[in-house]
């Protein structure tokens, strides 16, 4: 646990420990006041996960009322 003070100083040294897998516990008056802990990855991504098609409309041009829409 460390107060916000060191918290402040020490950021980035506290960063690295939370991003190795330590739970740093940040202190405010000296009661626990927030957690720094790793985030877990997203899972990578993989083109062509969700199937569909395009019908040929989509390379259409748009309507001008709906291009005008953008426009503003």
């Amino acid at each position: 646990m460390v107060n916000v003070h060191e918290a402040k100083t020490q950021l980035s040294r506290l960063l690295e420990r939370a991003h190795a897998g330590e739970e740093v516990v940040i202190a405010k008056g000296g009661k626990p006041y927030a957690r720094l802990c790793p985030l877990e990855s997203p899972p990578p991504r993989q083109p062509g996960f969700l199937r569909g098609e395009v019908d040929s409309r989509f390379f259409e041009p748009l309507p001008e009322d709906e291009l005008e829409a953008w426009e503003k």
